[in-house]
């Protein structure tokens, strides 16, 4: 396929799927509940986190967990006590389980108050071409205090080759522009040129067969490349394409 007829393909299943039909069946939804910024980034964060699996599953999971904050995850985090800690007690959602769940909420409690905000966390390096450099920032803040082994295994390193799924949807979310009413936009210190694809079986799939991605494994060498061929079609704005690659695996079978 042509250089020009590749980018209308993916610039039309772009317009497609980046739309406010997206969000009732996507994790996103979730801080699509709140308006305040505090808590559009923690309730987004803990549903980008346990975002693995059947999708209804993770969104029934999500719910419980900004339920249990009283629809205030910020007021929650700041505030809550340790009884209030114990109408989380049983939650799981795959492997990550109560005892990681009051891990994380300590961890975003002392971000809070610490470092301001979660968005400081994320800062990248000055001349870096990607956010690998401030995942790894966010991953050593986030498990600076006291932490169990297990509980590492839920924020994705990149320097260990992961492919940070989970952690680049987030970032999407929070650093796209609103404009078509599902991502949110709301930091301003990250450029969305810097963003990468959440690299997953769907996206990976359908980045091989239109000759996108080469390499097998979805990897962060694979993120790598993957940045490399989007920004060739939108370099202010690469991870627009996420909507068409997933949406093209998700939702018309393409593989």
């Amino acid at each position: 396929m042509k250089h020009s007829d590749l980018k209308e393909l993916l610039d039309e299943k772009a317009l497609r799927y980046n739309s406010t039909e997206f969000i009732e069946s996507d994790p996103i939804q979730i801080p699509h509940l709140f308006t305040k910024k505090e808590d559009i980034e923690i309730s987004g964060f803990l549903a980008a986190t346990i975002a693995w699996g059947q999708r209804p599953t993770i969104i029934k999971n999500a719910k419980r967990l900004v339920e249990g904050m009283d629809f205030a995850p910020h007021n929650f985090i700041l505030n809550h006590t340790p009884k209030d800690l114990q109408r989380f007690e049983g939650f799981v959602h795959r492997t990550f389980n109560y005892d990681d769940l009051l891990f994380f909420i300590t961890s975003l409690r002392n971000i809070y108050l610490r470092h301001d905000s979660l968005e400081n966390c994320f800062t990248p390096k000055s001349g870096d071409d990607n956010l690998k450099n401030g995942i790894n920032n966010f991953r050593n803040i986030f498990f600076e205090i006291d932490h169990l082994k297990r509980s590492k295994k839920h924020v994705s390193d990149p320097f260990r080759n992961s492919a940070c799924k989970r952690i680049n949807m987030y970032l999407r979310w929070m650093v796209r522009p609103n404009d078509a009413g599902v991502d949110f936009g709301i930091w301003k210190n990250i450029s969305p040129s810097l963003l990468s694809c959440p690299l997953d079986v769907h996206t990976g799939n359908v980045a091989r067969a239109l000759g996108l991605l080469k390499r097998k494994q979805n990897d962060w060498k694979a993120v790598e490349e993957l940045d490399a061929s989007l920004r060739k079609f939108n370099p202010e704005d690469p991870v627009i394409y996420d909507f068409a690659l997933f949406g093209m695996g998700v939702f018309e079978n393409i593989r």
